[in-house]
């Protein structure tokens, strides 16, 4: 195998991987840096023996990411208020044509399950990633685990049954979710506190990530008055040379506040039953910097 080829076969699998690793991680840089390891250990490998070389990286890129995710843990308890998963554009494009295997990669990477995905032992998270969001048979996980297939059946179960029992049961079209992100950006910005408490479930929460390096509560905020009362305060402090646009991310509309060209905050919003469950706010700056959208 040519050094060209070996680069090829890498940079075709580089996407994927880079899927896999983040549904793992919650942050594309932590993602990004699993799979520049795994490039490291596949461009050195002895590769004769390798048949597989999707299955390989996949093996290679998920033992790394469960290291890694080890590791984050300990950071993770001592962050500064809440800790969401990274906001991600996920504009699947032609590659992913299938309209449900477009929504099961929606769902996957949706901050609500992604927020779920954080409760779960690594081992589990791995193993769920991989058979629910991409639909790798038992027996290939096992392989890439050194489980048996038995006892990763096992533990996808497991897995699923909790993911299943705290997931949001709301099955929104993304049209309605639109809609409504454009209802809510629009009371906000108008100051209309009826408006906006109209759009939010009674006992909405707002959960805001800041770690410590920006303005946002550092408590979740509970009840549609607080809520409402919160969100008109800091729209009244909005700078000047603020620019607001809807994205697509983690699989939904989201809002992208920028200011003078740089994304200064992300406005995620959980849907169910035509109103807002839950209003994640993205302010970390560490978290949005290599956040681009068009």
């Amino acid at each position: 195998m040519t050094a060209d080829t070996v680069t090829e076969l890498f940079e075709e699998h580089r996407p994927f991987l880079t899927g896999v690793a983040y549904r793992m991680l919650g942050r594309v840089a932590d993602a990004e840096d699993v799979v520049q390891e795994a490039w490291l250990r596949w461009s050195s490998e002895e590769r004769e023996d390798v048949r597989e070389p999707r299955a390989f990286l996949v093996r290679v890129t998920t033992r790394l990411a469960i290291d890694r995710l080890r590791h984050l843990k300990s950071r993770r308890e001592a962050y500064v208020g809440p800790w969401l998963p990274e906001p991600v554009v996920t504009e699947f494009g032609p590659a992913v044509s299938d309209s449900a295997e477009r929504a099961v990669l929606a769902d996957s990477v949706s901050l609500a399950v992604l927020v779920v995905l954080e409760t779960l032992s690594p081992l589990e998270r791995a193993v769920f990633v991989l058979r629910e969001a991409f639909g790798f048979p038992y027996a290939e996980i096992g392989a890439a685990l050194d489980r048996s297939e038995a006892a990763v059946r096992q533990v996808a179960g497991r897995a699923k049954r909790h993911v299943e029992e705290r997931k949001p049961r709301y099955d929104v079209d993304p049209v309605v979710q639109r809609d409504l992100t454009e209802r809510f950006l629009a009371a906000a910005s108008g100051g209309n506190l009826e408006q906006l408490l109209a759009l939010l479930a009674p006992d909405v929460r707002l959960v805001s990530d800041s770690g410590g390096k920006a303005k946002a509560p550092r408590q979740i905020i509970e009840t549609a008055d607080k809520v409402g009362r919160f969100l008109l305060a800091v729209s009244g402090e909005r700078s000047p040379g603020t620019e607001v646009r809807i994205a697509e991310l983690n699989g939904g509309s989201a809002l992208v506040f920028s200011v003078d060209g740089v994304v200064d905050a992300v406005f995620q919003a959980e849907v169910g039953d035509g109103v807002i469950r839950c209003l994640y706010i993205h302010r970390n700056p560490d978290k949005l910097a290599g956040l681009h959208v068009g």
